[in-house]
């Protein structure tokens, strides 16, 4: 008896690290290809983290906002478009506003209030409507994808030329603010009132109903929030290319979930966080990159990432299937 719960207190442990075993597997693979093959450093090459991280950056801004939907058992599939919408709309307000930093502050702020439209209307949906996360949040997909192309006039893309969001876009600085508010939002998780509600909605929410949560609002502002980050993502890309798209997040919505599934996260809710949302959009940024390194197809990266989401999958049903035996 005693053997038997060792080995599960094993097995359970393996269960909660192994993105970080996958993501360390994924990095000595690389390297040692490197090394045999190129005869240089995957791992220890600058420029090759520094692309990485850049690549990981904006679908792990998309993350953090998932992360804290999916914990209350939601998703929110609008993300995507709404960090194009937001792309494009701080692209047109600094146009309006010129070239002081004042103005390119004020298109921010703008620009974070517009998005925040679709995430109030997300989390009224679904909070206090009543309408399954799936179907209030795809409606949005479609609004804000919309709304996206309608602001951006004839073409699909806004240029813009402003020294403040040059540099915001440039080297490491898109990475360094991506690192400062993912540790603020990892203490908001894991250290405030306002996670351990997220956490507690998405373990039982009748429950925490039962416990005094203001749930509807507490879900609204869960939503909003989600909004916040594809807004801030919105405008790290418009800074990154000089241009606002409307399509600019529609290939990083799933990256975004498989981030958060990845790394540890249930779609049945109550747990996740978000040093593992991190991990897992690194496991991402290192498949996709390393896989253009060893001049493998490009293709492949979607192939890949689908496999790991899948084994994610299989892991967590594997560790709810433990805790139930424990």
């Amino acid at each position: 008896m005693e053997e038997s719960g060792k080995r599960m207190d094993r097995l359970t442990l393996i269960t909660k690290v192994w993105p970080w075993l996958f993501l360390a597997a994924l990095l000595v693979f690389f390297e040692v290809w490197a090394q045999i093959v190129a005869r240089r450093s995957f791992v220890f090459n600058l420029y090759n983290v520094q692309s990485i991280m850049l690549a990981a950056s904006a679908p792990l801004l998309l993350a953090i906002g998932q992360t804290f939907v999916i914990i209350t058992a939601g998703i929110d599939l609008s993300v995507g478009f709404v960090m194009g919408l937001s792309a494009v709309c701080v692209a047109q307000f600094t146009l309006l506003g010129g070239q002081s930093v004042g103005s390119l502050v004020l298109a921010s702020i703008g620009t974070m209030l517009v998005c925040l439209i679709p995430g109030y209307v997300n989390g009224v949906l679904i909070a206090r409507m009543g309408v399954p996360a799936f179907i209030g949040t795809l409606g949005m997909y479609g609004v804000a994808r919309g709304a996206g192309f309608l602001a951006a006039g004839s073409g699909m893309t806004v240029s813009v030329n402003h020294p403040g969001l040059a540099w915001l876009g440039t080297g490491w600085v898109p990475i360094i603010l991506t690192g400062i508010l993912l540790l603020i939002m990892h203490f908001v998780l894991s250290k405030t009132r306002f996670g351990q509600y997220t956490y507690a909605i998405g373990g039982n929410l009748q429950s925490a109903a039962r416990a005094g949560i203001n749930v509807k609002r507490h879900l609204t502002v869960v939503y909003m929030l989600a909004a916040l980050f594809a807004a801030i993502g919105g405008i790290v890309y418009t800074a990154r290319f000089a241009a606002g798209a409307a399509n600019a997040g529609e290939s990083m919505l799933l990256d975004s979930i498989a981030a958060v599934v990845i790394g540890g996260a249930s779609l049945f809710g109550g747990t996740g966080n978000v040093i593992g949302t991190l991990i897992g959009a690194l496991i991402i940024a290192v498949i996709q990159f390393g896989l253009i390194f060893i001049d493998i197809n490009a293709f492949w990266q979607f192939i890949a990432v689908g496999v790991v989401i899948i084994l994610s999958v299989l892991i967590d049903q594997y560790k709810e299937r433990l805790g139930r035996e424990g």
